[in-house]
């Protein structure tokens, strides 16, 4: 329970950190300045105090800084360039800057709490589900409203504003594909999963898989990293196989790509010795050798719906709501990399 009966100010937080009330000054106005110890402090402190929820909120509402944060877990992964590029150009015409945070390092959480506690950000896009997204559930909010938006993955229950791909179905699309082109035994490089969360496009591969009366082999089941890392150590296990599938989904476009390079280096062709597909459909993956056959997400439309939602929490009605879902349809696109299997 909170022990403070009247108005928290930065002198209480100040007391009950134990450091000086421009130490406190420091760490909600430029975090960089004051070391991780004493800023969990006084994190830890603002938040018994009251301070952050109610006079953190205030000022929000009273000096907006006109910024959004967005939460990106690999910025050299290709998949996001184009959801950045819709992000910046939209919250720039509405009159918003970006702050691009890259899978900060310690407790991320705690990171990205320190844009709103500094008055940095007003609002977050999160495309990384895998932060916990309990501890952000304390964000200051924007006239009743929690000024984040979850995007890339489906999270069923949450009470989060969202938008997200069409995943389970996408990927039943994608091994209907293979299936219509004559394979029966298909494997699959899983997507990096959530913790407690699961995989929808895992849960799309057994659909597809169960609906035509095929078998899941656990042996022909590998977890990725949505890397080109995840793919080669696929690869290596194929290679290793008595039988092996001769049709194989990809989680994502970097996982397939590594797929097909490992086995070109051992000699195996693709779509000749086994058929791929991945998912995203990033740039290269129609300048590839063969061209990657690949389900297509609207990335550009995903920055831009999510951009539009955050940016309608923070200027819109105060009042609480119930969670806004976006789902958008992602599109088979056939290329050389899918073919009949081998005689």
């Amino acid at each position: 329970m909170n022990e403070f009966k009247k108005t928290p100010t930065i002198q209480d937080v100040a007391r009950v950190a134990q450091v000086s009330s421009a130490t406190v000054s420091r760490a909600l106005t430029s975090p960089e300045r004051v070391s991780e110890a004493t800023r969990e402090r006084i994190t830890e402190a603002v938040l018994a105090t009251g301070y952050t929820v109610n006079q953190m909120a205030r000022s929000l509402r009273l000096r907006a800084a006109k910024t959004i944060l967005i939460a990106i877990p690999n910025i050299g992964n290709p998949f996001y360039s184009t959801i950045l590029d819709a992000v910046v150009q939209d919250a720039a015409e509405r009159g918003y800057g970006v702050l691009v945070a890259n899978r900060l390092g310690g407790d991320p959480t705690r990171g990205l709490k320190d844009y709103f506690y500094s008055n940095r950000a007003d609002g977050l896009l999160l495309f990384d589900a895998s932060l916990d997204l309990e501890a952000l559930q304390d964000l200051p909010l924007v006239r009743g409203n929690r000024p984040l938006v979850l995007s890339c993955d489906d999270i069923p229950d949450a009470p989060l504003d969202m938008v997200m791909t069409d995943n389970r179905e996408a990927v039943e699309t994608a091994v209907q594909h293979l299936i219509g082109l004559g394979h029966t035994k298909i494997g699959t490089v899983r997507s990096r999963t959530t913790p407690n969360v699961p995989s929808e496009r895992h849960a799309g591969f057994e659909l597809a898989m169960q609906r035509a009366g095929l078998p899941i082999r656990q042996e022909w089941v590998w977890q990725g990293d949505h890397a080109i890392a995840g793919g080669i150590a696929a690869a290596e296990s194929w290679l290793a196989l008595d039988e092996r599938p001769t049709a194989l989904f990809c989680g994502n476009d970097e996982t397939a790509i590594g797929f097909i390079s490992r086995l070109r280096r051992a000699g195996v062709e693709c779509p000749r010795d086994v058929s791929v597909i991945g998912f995203d459909d990033i740039a290269v993956a129609e300048h590839l050798s063969p061209a990657l056959t690949t389900m297509r997400q609207p990335r550009h439309q995903m920055g831009k719906v999510a951009t539009a939602l955050l940016l309608d929490i923070l200027e819109g009605p105060a009042g609480e709501r119930p969670p806004i879902r976006h789902v958008l349809k992602s599109e088979l696109v056939i290329r050389t990399s899918t073919s009949a299997p081998p005689a």
